[in-house]
C-alpha cells in the first residue's frame, strides 16, 4: 500500500518557517520528501534553519526573507516561490505575532494594524495569490494556523484573538472558493513550548497546565502528525476543517 503521508515531488511554502511550530512542520515535510521555501522576517535565523533542514533531510530548502504583514512583500514571496520551483503544492500560513500591551486603551493604531496585517492580511493575500494558481493547476493544500485565542481570548491578546478568529473564517470561505481542486484547513494550537513560552512567568505556565486535561502544554514536535495529515493525501477528504491541538482545553467547561 502506498504511503499516503508521502510528500515526494511536492513543494511547500511555509511562512514563519524558521522557528517554533513552523520549523517543525518544515522539517517534517522535508523528511517526507517535499522541497521547501521557508519565509520569515529574520534572515540570519532563516538561513540557518534552511541549511540545517536541508542537511538533515537531503531536500532543497530555500530561505526567503518576507514580512507577511506587507502587501507587496507577500506578492513578491508568491512570485519567488513559483520562479524558484515552478509550483507550490502546499501553503502553510504560520507566521504570527502577539505583542504585549498594558491595557486595551493603550493599544496604538500602529500595534493594532501590525497585528492584524501579520496574522490576517498576509494569510489572506498569500492564500488568494497561491490558491488561485493551485486551483488552475488542479490541486493543492492550504493550511492556516489559528489559535485557541480565536475562541477564548484573554484581555492580553485581544487584537491577536480577533485576527485569528478571522483566520477561522477565511479557512471556511477559501475552502469553498477553491474547491474542489484545493483543500483548505486550519490548525488551532493551544499553548506550546516554543521560544515564545520561554518568557511566560512560572505562575502563568502552572495555570495553563492546570487547565489542560493532558496536564501539560504541547511540545513543538506534536504539531507534526496533524500538519502531515492536512498536507498529504492522508487528508484527502478534509477541507474547511479546524483541527484543535490543545490537549483537551476546548472540552473543559468554561474554556470553550
Amino acid at each position: 500500500m502506498a504511503d499516503r503521508f508521502d510528500l515526494s515531488g511536492r513543494v511547500a511554502l511555509i511562512t514563519g518557517g524558521g522557528r517554533g511550530l513552523g520549523r517543525e512542520m518544515a522539517h517534517a515535510f522535508a523528511a517526507h520528501g517535499a522541497d521547501l521555501m521557508i519565509a520569515s522576517r529574520k534572515g540570519d535565523a532563516l538561513t540557518a534553519a534552511a541549511a540545517e533542514i536541508a542537511a538533515e533531510t537531503g531536500r532543497r530548502v530555500v530561505p526567503q526573507v518576507c514580512h507577511v504583514g506587507d502587501w507587496d512583500q507577500v506578492g513578491a514571496l508568491a512570485d519567488a516561490a513559483y520562479e524558484t520551483f515552478g509550483t507550490v503544492d502546499i501553503l502553510v500560513n504560520n507566521a504570527g505575532m502577539s505583542p504585549v500591551y498594558p491595557s486595551p486603551a493603550a493599544v496604538t493604531e500602529e500595534l493594532w494594524r501590525k497585528v492584524i496585517d501579520v496574522n490576517l492580511t498576509g494569510p489572506w493575500r498569500l492564500s488568494a495569490l497561491i490558491g488561485e494558481r493551485m486551483k488552475a493547476a488542479g490541486s493543492g493544500s492550504i493550511i492556516n494556523v489559528s489559535s485557541t485565542a480565536s475562541l477564548r481570548p484573554s484581555p492580553g491578546e485581544m487584537p491577536y484573538g480577533a485576527a485569528k478568529a478571522g483566520i477561522n473564517n477565511l479557512t471556511a470561505s477559501f475552502a469553498q472558493a477553491l474547491a474542489p481542486e484545493v483543500r483548505v484547513n486550519c490548525l488551532m494550537p493551544g499553548p506550546f513550548a516554543t521560544d515564545i513560552s520561554d518568557a511566560w512567568p512560572a505562575e502563568m505556565r502552572d495555570r495553563l497546565e492546570r487547565s489542560i486535561p493532558l496536564g501539560r502544554i504541547g511540545e513543538p514536535s506534536e504539531v507534526i502528525g496533524a500538519a502531515l495529515l492536512l498536507a498529504s493525501d492522508a487528508g484527502s477528504y478534509l477541507t474547511g476543517s479546524i483541527l484543535r491541538l490543545d490537549g483537551g482545553m476546548s472540552g473543559v467547561s468554561g474554556n470553550g
